[in-house]
């Protein structure tokens, strides 16, 4: 007989996470967010191709449907937005298919928040001020790290610019992989996860800035001040090592985000990967008036795993997926 029917977290550990979820949400409602709780399933998915969603069949009142589990809450929080819910977060359940390991589960805890009418850069801040609310400590100073500017110091290459044979080559040399028929973001996400992300966040925080348009996924885009290229209104925030959120100054252009939702779509059938059902409701949300400002979603297994000195995730769960 088997002892897998065990927690894997220790009982202490939870009642320290409940005591974590707590503070979480006595830092929005200090500042007079909205908790809201939104469905985990949905008749669109996350069409982004880095993403495997998870789906379902199930009966209803249109009769059998697929329906999709959330990659994150960002869709049903979007329509909310658009119908003036104002300043909302959410600790939502999430699923993406394939992640397993010391930082990642097939289901965990997202913690998601929009500010409309707030700008990329107060939203960070907020962010940072979450984080140190959470740890408990102050983990150390804030630097802005240009996405750009980490490839040229950590390999010595212009991710923008250096030709995509010669990013291939590199890739395949860093992964141990054959990267032939890759494409350039394929090349720098492997690049990145290899060589630059063990690197980030290990003497405070780190605040990776301008990304590449093409990884813009949900964010506007903008000119880059220093020398004119597209870049994303996106960030991402590192610590120890390990992502821990994603922000976008957001995408409120229901045209636009159509066209990117198909352009996901055709690069899933040109690589043979299922294509993502669109969701249409947040397209109509979109055109219907979603307003200006910036949102984010973070980890919340991982900065709780980081919190209370975790080796993983698995640690900080009642019951990682294998136990489930």
């Amino acid at each position: 007989m088997t002892n897998d029917w065990r927690p894997s977290a220790s009982i202490e550990t939870l009642r320290q996470r409940a005591r974590l979820l707590a503070e979480v949400r006595g830092f929005f409602a200090a500042r007079g967010v909205l908790e809201v709780e939104t469905p985990v399933l949905g008749h669109g998915g996350s069409t982004d191709v880095g993403l495997a969603s998870l789906s379902c069949e199930a009966t209803t009142s249109e009769g059998r449907e697929r329906l999709w589990l959330q990659t994150s809450p960002e869709f049903h929080m979007k329509r909310l937005l658009a119908a003036g819910a104002g300043p909302i977060y959410q600790i939502a359940r999430s699923f993406r298919d394939g992640e397993v390991g010391r930082c990642h589960n097939l289901e965990f805890t997202m913690l998601e928040w929009y500010r409309p009418g707030l700008a990329l850069e107060a939203l960070i801040e907020e962010v940072v001020a979450l984080i140190h609310a959470v740890l408990g400590r102050d983990p150390g100073p804030v630097r802005r790290r240009r996405y750009r500017a980490l490839f040229r110091e950590h390999l010595g290459v212009d991710p923008f610019t250096t030709p995509l044979e010669a990013l291939r080559r590199l890739a395949a040399a860093r992964g141990g992989l054959s990267m032939d028929e890759a494409s350039r973001d394929d090349c720098l996400d492997l690049l990145l996860s290899l060589a630059i992300e063990p690197t980030l966040g290990r003497d405070g925080l780190d605040v990776v800035v301008d990304y590449p348009a093409s990884q813009a996924a949900l964010a506007r885009r903008h000119r880059d001040p220093e020398d004119g290229e597209w870049v994303a209104g996106r960030f991402e925030v590192y610590l120890q090592g390990l992502e821990l959120a994603n922000g976008y100054d957001e995408l409120t252009d229901a045209a636009e985000q159509a066209v990117r939702f198909a352009e996901d779509n055709a690069t899933r059938r040109a690589r043979g990967l299922p294509e993502v059902s669109v969701d249409a409701r947040l397209l109509a949300a979109l055109k219907a008036g979603m307003p200006a400002g910036s949102g984010v979603a973070l980890g919340l297994d991982r900065l709780i795993q980081l919190a209370l000195g975790k080796a993983s995730v698995a640690e900080v769960m009642a019951f990682a997926t294998p136990r489930c």
